[in-house]
């Protein structure tokens, strides 16, 4: 699986399946090596993976991320080792916990004990029976992990991490508490835009469906930030410009750049166009950040 060299993490849930197929294709000319898709009310993620790999040579389909509350763990490692043996070894699963107010509150389960939970299921993952033809190579698993218990998680019973709305500082914990041999998949927001109320406004625009979950309050209060700083007007300046990166294509570059110097090994960018619509695809910025430009 080649994720060296930087990917996309972007909604297609808002694109008809030709137009989410045709954004894969130009996502991968563009010589990005993988697409993160998410998990949330819309399409089931593994069934919109098996038909993007039918429309792509070379990208690698991640999912970020699968909700452990959605599925059996063995249906989760026999639509994992699916995808990887039909694909030819271009799937990667990130499962996650996902948050009280989807799973309790709009599916009607009980949420638990987010680390014990996950652990679980991992487990039960492992102990999973799959009689097909597998996979050439095992496929790999990542969870969504910001704490350090979930790290420590990631580390001892996953493949790695993949980490949402952070910052490199975070990233440099991260990979701490990894050690140097595991995934650290790190999603990082980017607005191509200068001028700096326009590109704080789009930035707190892709925030406002995030701030009141929990999950993430917790992990921006362990980076040092207030609750009356995350709160404020949509989140302070100085929140903002932690979590999205704005300015032109160098600044966008550098933030980039910081997470690998952290200790990322892959960076998802998920690009927030200044000014338009919510979920306008900014071709602007993925052209302008493309590993192949």
């Amino acid at each position: 699986m080649n994720l060296d060299k930087t990917g996309v993490w972007f909604f297609t849930d808002g694109q008809s399946a030709r137009d989410a197929a045709d954004f894969a294709q130009r996502i991968e000319s563009l010589g990005y090596s993988a697409l993160w898709i998410p998990e949330t009310l819309g399409r089931n993620p593994f069934a919109h993976a098996a038909y993007l790999f039918t429309e792509t040579t070379n990208l690698v389909i991640a999912t970020g991320i699968a909700n452990i509350y959605h599925r059996h763990p063995g249906m989760t490692l026999q639509s994992q080792k699916t995808l990887a043996e039909q694909s030819g070894g271009r799937f990667l699963l990130g499962i996650g916990v996902s948050h009280a107010p989807l799973v309790a509150g709009v599916r009607g389960l009980e949420y638990k004990k987010p680390v014990a939970t996950m652990r679980q299921y991992l487990e039960d993952m492992a102990g999973s029976t799959y009689t097909a033809v597998p996979p050439a190579t095992e496929p790999k698993t990542v969870i969504a992990a910001l704490g350090p218990k979930m790290l420590e998680l990631a580390r001892d019973k996953a493949d790695g991490a993949h980490p949402y709305w952070t910052t490199p500082e975070h990233t440099a914990q991260a990979r701490e508490i990894l050690g140097p041999d595991k995934l650290l998949c790190v999603e990082q927001k980017v607005v191509l835009e200068t001028q700096p109320s326009v590109a704080r406004e789009a930035a707190r625009g892709a925030l406002a469906m995030y701030a009141s979950l929990p999950n993430y309050r917790n992990n921006w209060k362990r980076l040092g930030f207030s609750e009356e700083e995350i709160a404020e007007d949509g989140g302070c300046d100085r929140f903002i410009d932690a979590v999205v990166a704005w300015g032109d294509e160098q600044a966008l570059n550098d933030r980039v750049r910081a997470h690998y110097d952290a200790g990322a090994t892959h960076v998802c960018i998920q690009p927030v166009r200044a000014g338009g619509a919510r979920g306008e695809i900014d071709w602007k910025a993925l052209e302008a950040l493309a590993p192949g430009s």
